[in-house]
């Protein structure tokens, strides 16, 4: 072994265990929201769109969901074909294109509703410890992505 860069070992990266994890959680998501025929950025979206006060601009969903509007945009289209979202241009600025929750987008609520306590159920992790990951990973986003809010 090398030991002139001990800071290149795979063992002290920060990078690995976030990749795998974030690919394991992805992956047990997209198990649990294949019952309902939604696939995990299509949940993503929909989380972003149901606690929203109403409408929101592509761009605000895509900050909102660390998404760019190249990466959403088609998304969105097919969420639209599903009747889950309708888009529509924003009649005070035409630039603009709001997307909004239809009722079958509404419905899937009750039907996901038990998939974060699946999730979370199948990490052997007490909720406290999920709560306090989450404002970790939250600090690390806003630290690398300053300005970026939830909300």
């Amino acid at each position: 072994m090398d030991t002139d860069y001990p800071q290149l070992e795979l063992d002290r990266q920060l990078c690995l265990p976030l990749y795998a994890a974030s690919r394991a959680v992805t992956r047990r998501y997209t198990e649990l929201l294949a019952e309902v025929g939604l696939t995990y950025p299509q949940y993503l979206c929909l989380l972003g769109l149901w606690d929203a006060d109403g409408p929101l601009t592509v761009g605000d969903l895509g900050t909102r969901l660390h998404l760019d509007s190249g990466t959403l945009t088609p998304l969105l289209k097919r969420m639209e074909s599903m009747g889950l979202v309708t888009r529509t241009r924003d009649v005070v600025d035409e630039r603009r294109v709001l997307v909004s929750v239809t009722a079958a987008g509404r419905a899937l609520r009750d039907r996901v509703a038990d998939v974060p306590t699946r999730l979370v159920a199948g990490m052997g992790m007490s909720e406290a410890d999920g709560h306090a990951l989450r404002r970790l990973l939250d600090q690390l986003l806003e630290q690398l992505e300053p300005g970026r809010t939830r909300r």
